[in-house]
């Protein structure tokens, strides 16, 4: 099969697994921390849950991103991507041991999140160096498989590192305990980027202009320029907004699942608590699948007709089963949205790192990155409006299946307009004469 022998290809890759590796680590290090988080959020049993707490946390620790995303982006393309995998680890370590101490000393809420916010205010510096540095370990021919390898990989990891903390909270609901499990991964995560060239991963000196004050400085003309340079990249820009919409849809149902599982679907917070992790593992599910079948379905259809089609299959499919509101149905609507959702963000990496120029990548990442945050926190926001205590909401999910509907046409309306541009740019074929 060409995506077993692409895969083994990339394993072969010295460089490349030691960057996969930085990622399955750090990545499984964020499952933990966040799922510890969400915990301690939703199903402490000295807390009322509603969906107005649940996006108040995330507007707490994600909006902010909107500003620590674009210095972000900067920032990267001036240090060396390996070096803020080592020290972001190493701070993301001690600061999930602060926020573990902190859990432990049942102090106040705004300390308790100060903290989260820190650490994973360096994860966006992560994410984003781990997506521009990929170019730099594979060749163009299978970056398209690194795309669907490595980020879902990450997801993957994520979702295993949340299992393990669910498992861990089960056994023993300390959510402290949960915590140093993660901080313990985020350093396994920074000796491990060790093995890479601190110069191998850029980018490359004559696209960055070193030092922290003349960032801090550059940073709105550094902006502008990365948005400059994306309206001059079209492709890039369109699947940017068509992901943008399709992770506002997840995040909206991830609220909505959230509710189901706290109040609908079980008496007690261990139960809800357990069937919150089956949802997570079944989505994971999909994210593989979604690195399985997306190599193929993108080379048969192009990026944009893949992510016309896993909108349309949302479309149709999540409101089928989750009307219902009933377990078995909403956790094979996890599957689904579980690989279109990955299957549409690989093929949006892919578009991005293809039509970027390297020197633009960290910045264009970051600005991703923050749209993928505010869509979320957006989402929370709506949900929290729409959904009743019990998270059943005919409107939310009919809301939501319009939108992929959106999606789905203009994707499909802009892989048409790619198509006729070939055709009409291709010269004609000569006559005899």
């Amino acid at each position: 099969m060409p995506v077993v022998r692409d895969l083994r290809v990339l394993l072969r890759l010295r460089k490349f697994r030691h960057l996969l590796a930085v990622r399955l680590l750090s990545q499984a290090a964020d499952g933990v921390y966040q799922v510890a988080l969400a915990t301690h959020v939703v199903f402490s049993p000295e807390k009322q849950t509603s969906p107005t707490a649940i996006a108040s946390a995330m507007a707490v620790l994600l909006l902010p991103y909107s500003v620590v995303g674009p210095f972000a982006g900067v920032l990267l393309d001036r240090w060396q991507r390996r070096q803020v995998f080592l020290y972001g680890n190493l701070l993301r370590a001690l600061l999930a041991g602060c926020t573990a101490l902190l859990l432990a000393a049942a102090a106040p809420d705004p300390l308790f999140y100060a903290s989260a916010l820190c650490v994973t205010a360096v994860n966006r510096f992560v994410l984003a160096g781990l997506s521009a540095a990929l170019p730099r370990v594979v060749d163009q021919d299978r970056l398209i498989m690194a795309n669907s390898l490595s980020p879902t990989a990450g997801t993957l990891a994520a979702t295993a590192g949340g299992g393990l903390a669910f498992g861990l909270r089960l056994l023993f609901p300390v959510d402290a305990a949960t915590v140093l499990l993660g901080s313990l991964l985020y350093l396994c995560a920074a000796l491990w980027s060790l093995r890479l060239a601190p110069a191998l991963l850029g980018p490359d000196p004559e696209s960055a202009q070193p030092g922290m004050g003349t960032a801090i400085r550059t940073t709105a003309r550094g902006l502008t320029e990365g948005l400059r340079h994306l309206r001059q990249r079209p492709s890039a820009a369109r699947v940017l907004a068509a992901m943008t919409l399709l992770r506002f849809c997840y995040g909206a149902l991830t609220v909505m699942v959230m509710m189901l599982c706290r109040y609908a679907w079980a008496d007690g917070t261990s139960d809800g608590l357990a069937l919150l992790g089956l949802a997570v593992a079944v989505s994971g599910a999909g994210f593989f699948a979604a690195a399985v079948v997306t190599p193929g379905a993108v080379a048969r259809l192009g990026p944009y007709g893949w992510m016309a089609v896993c909108a349309a299959t949302a479309a149709v499919l999540e409101p089928a089963l989750g009307l219902s509101f009933a377990p078995v149905p909403i956790l094979i609507a996890a599957f689904v949205l579980g690989l279109i959702t990955q299957g549409a963000k690989i093929s949006t990496d892919t578009v991005v790192q293809s039509s970027v120029d390297d020197g633009f990548r960290g910045r264009v990442f970051s600005l991703y990155d923050v749209l993928f945050n505010v869509a979320f926190v957006g989402a929370a926001a709506v949900a929290a409006l729409m959904l009743p205590p019990d998270g059943k909401s005919a409107p939310l999910v009919v809301t939501v299946s319009v939108i992929y509907a959106a999606v789905a046409v203009f994707m499909t309306r802009f892989q048409r307009g790619e198509c006729h541009m070939r055709a009409t740019e291709s010269p004609p074929v000569s006559g005899l004469s």
